[in-house]
């Protein structure tokens, strides 16, 4: 079935499907349980809240569907909240469970201005296939803090060192916009595309 993209009612679409253009990458942008249980590959654009990003999947039927996606083996890539969404809660909606593919949580910043819009360096670890130490552009208030450090492909620095980015078998997740980040970002898709 290709490349698919969750369509949950908000997300930074259009920047993502001009990249995927660019490459000439064929995609489906769908909510269709069957189309996204079919797909070879899955992206998670990242804007809106926790919270009700969750109930809608719950609301279109694909929350398990999207955990044995996951799950399965298929390369899967999250962005900003597409990111936050594996974890298990979230401060930005205390009452609503995350996926929990990932132990660990989404928390708020507590220094600087909130939210962090803007280009910042990342700086990559030895768990990492597809970046580049290099400025990315970020728009967030919150960050994950997952459990397990292994999974962790880079950080970056508002105050505080915050997770930019995680890496785990078939998942890759970043807390920026690669699809805003100019030819860096173009890059990152283009290397995630090809593994």
């Amino acid at each position: 079935m290709g490349l698919t993209i969750l369509d949950y009612g908000a997300g930074n679409l259009k920047s993502l499907t001009n990249i995927l253009e660019l490459l000439k990458q064929e995609y489906i942008v769908t909510s269709e349980p069957d189309v996204i249980k079919d797909s070879d590959k899955l992206i998670f654009p990242g804007v809106g809240h926790f919270g009700q990003f969750m109930s809608s999947l719950e609301e279109k039927g694909l929350t398990d569907i999207i955990i044995e996606s996951i799950n399965s083996g298929k390369p899967f890539l999250g962005i900003c909240l597409g990111m936050h969404v594996l974890f298990e809660e979230s401060e930005e909606a205390p009452d609503q469970k995350g996926l929990g593919i990932f132990p660990g949580k989404v928390i708020k910043f507590k220094e600087g201005k909130v939210p962090q819009i803007g280009w910042n360096k990342i700086q990559t670890t030895d768990n990492n296939s597809v970046l580049t130490d290099d400025y990315v552009y970020f728009v967030h208030s919150y960050h994950v803090v997952p459990e397990n450090k292994d999974i962790v492909s880079s950080y970056s620095n508002y105050h505080i060192d915050f997770t930019a980015s995680i890496e785990h078998k078939n998942i890759y997740a970043f807390q920026f916009h690669p699809e805003r980040s100019g030819m860096v970002g173009y890059n990152i898709i283009k290397k995630w595309l090809e593994l």
